[in-house]
């Protein structure tokens, strides 16, 4: 899909008013609770998204935005698939709902079978939830109880990155390694424990220009870890194939196959968290086939319905599901909602699409040109790294380029709140100005995308940054 020029003409708007009569902009304020929203800046103004189609959305004064986040990294196959939404009713039409607890459904067994076909070694068995954060739950709680199973009751604790987000359930937030995210939630689940990220860009100066030997210095801090705790209380290491949190976080080459080595040393599994970066955003459905590892779990989520309808996924190895196999062994874990039959079956069509449409082959046969325009970026004097995998990426802004010097707390609150993410929104880029970690912007646009969206990404960051620079 080629992008034209940016277009601020108005179209109708959508309606402005609750079916009660009440502005939407006002009901928002008095009764909706956004999500990691600082609701006092719902008082000046609230952004109304009311539709998409392909990789644009639309506000409800009729203005357009590329979608240069996918909804939140989710919405693979573009806005408006009305294969999609037909799948949906269909399903809602026939069993619009039923449960998992001990009975099954034609699309959760239907789309469990194709999620198996997709993963590498034999991560054969499938538990659904609703979303990723619950997926890492989920995950947790299983190596727990594996753990138990076979006679390690002691390996309770997990290892995860600095500055990694694993999600906002008490047990994923645990796992979480941004202290901010963490502090007003205090005491937290008890056994998650930090270890260095793979930021090449911060890495220690002797490693900064030796990409594998900042792996195989990453990969034995971990080891490490595990070491230092004490090997038969570690249960497992959860590691995103790309990091998100910090700004898209690459491994070096050899990082993950040693960790692989690390994991089976220590009888420790490896928990590949793809709730980002499954189902294409880095090519192949699942990351850790990109980068030639096998998991012993992988979690997943978003874009396994491109967004239309909630649902995530913890999939096991065999070793890890035959404790449970025999007897009156059950995992007493679940979710209402769980392998919903509506969004398995919108699953299935978002699959199908993929498929016929050829989505992980167009990331494929993209994203080197996709890195090369946003290389063009590093012209500026405030963009000091350009780095990521697929359609995944992270800008990291800094003072000084030479030193690599970034911002203060105050300085990067004005530059990223106080400026560009107004500016962008306003140019008609959505996307996301983060500082969880170091200062950086983070584009994951449609897996739809071409050469003609890269550019204007590229011109509309190009100009907000420039602008940003001269106000410093």
């Amino acid at each position: 899909m080629t992008t034209t020029p940016l277009d601020r003409t108005p179209i109708t708007p959508a309606g402005g008013l609750t079916p009660t009569g009440t502005p939407r902009t006002q009901a928002a304020r008095d009764h909706l609770w956004g999500h990691f929203t600082r609701q006092s800046a719902w008082e000046k103004s609230v952004p109304v998204i009311t539709r998409g189609e392909g990789c644009w959305i639309y506000d409800d004064a009729g203005h357009r935005y590329f979608d240069g986040l996918a909804g939140l990294f989710t919405v693979q196959a573009g806005h408006g698939r009305r294969e999609l939404a037909e799948a949906a009713a269909k399903q809602a039409g026939e069993l619009a709902f039923f449960p998992l607890w001990s009975y099954a459904t034609p699309p959760a067994i239907d789309l469990a079978e194709r999620l198996a076909s997709y993963t590498p070694g034999d991560l054969n068995r499938v538990f659904f939830t609703t979303g990723g954060g619950e997926a890492v739950e989920t995950a947790w709680k299983l190596a727990k109880n594996y753990f138990k199973l076979i006679g390690k009751p002691l390996k309770t604790k997990v290892i995860s990155r600095s500055v990694a987000y694993h999600g906002t359930p008490q047990g994923a937030l645990a796992i979480t390694g941004i202290p901010a995210a963490k502090a007003v939630f205090e005491p937290l689940v008890p056994g998650g424990f930090r270890v260095p990220n793979t930021n090449q860009y911060r890495a220690p100066e002797h490693l900064r220009d030796d990409p594998e030997a900042f792996g195989r210095w990453a990969a034995d801090r971990i080891e490490e870890a595990i070491e230092f705790e004490g090997p038969e209380t570690v249960a497992a290491v959860f590691l995103e194939p790309v990091q998100n949190s910090g700004g898209c976080f690459p491994p070096p080459p050899g990082y993950f196959q040693r960790v692989r080595e690390i994991c089976d040393r220590h009888d420790v599994l490896l928990v590949s968290d793809e709730v980002i970066c499954a189902f294409g955003r880095i090519g192949s459905m699942f990351a850790c086939t990109d980068l030639g590892y096998t998991p012993d779990i992988i979690t997943c989520a978003k874009g396994m319905t491109s967004g239309y309808s909630p649902i995530g996924a913890c999939i096991a190895s065999e070793r890890i599901f035959e404790p449970f196999a025999h007897g009156s062994t059950s995992f007493a874990h679940g979710y209402t909602f769980g392998g919903h039959p509506v969004s398995a079956a919108v699953a299935m069509a978002n699959l199908d699409l993929f498929e016929r449409e050829g989505l992980n082959a167009h990331v494929h046969q993209n994203a080197p040109a996709f890195r090369a325009t946003l290389a063009k970026l590093l012209d500026l004097p405030i963009v000091g790294d350009v780095r990521g995998e697929g359609f995944f990426y992270g800008i990291e802004l800094v003072k000084d380029k030479t030193t690599r010097e970034t911002f203060s707390g105050d300085e990067a609150e004005r530059l990223l709140r106080g400026f560009l993410s107004g500016a962008l929104f306003e140019a008609g880029l959505y996307c996301r100005a983060d500082d969880r970690g170091d200062p950086v912007i983070q584009l994951s646009p449609p897996l739809i995308a071409d050469q003609g969206d890269f550019d204007f990404i590229e011109a509309t960051l190009r100009d907000v940054l420039t602008r940003a620079w001269s106000l410093l």
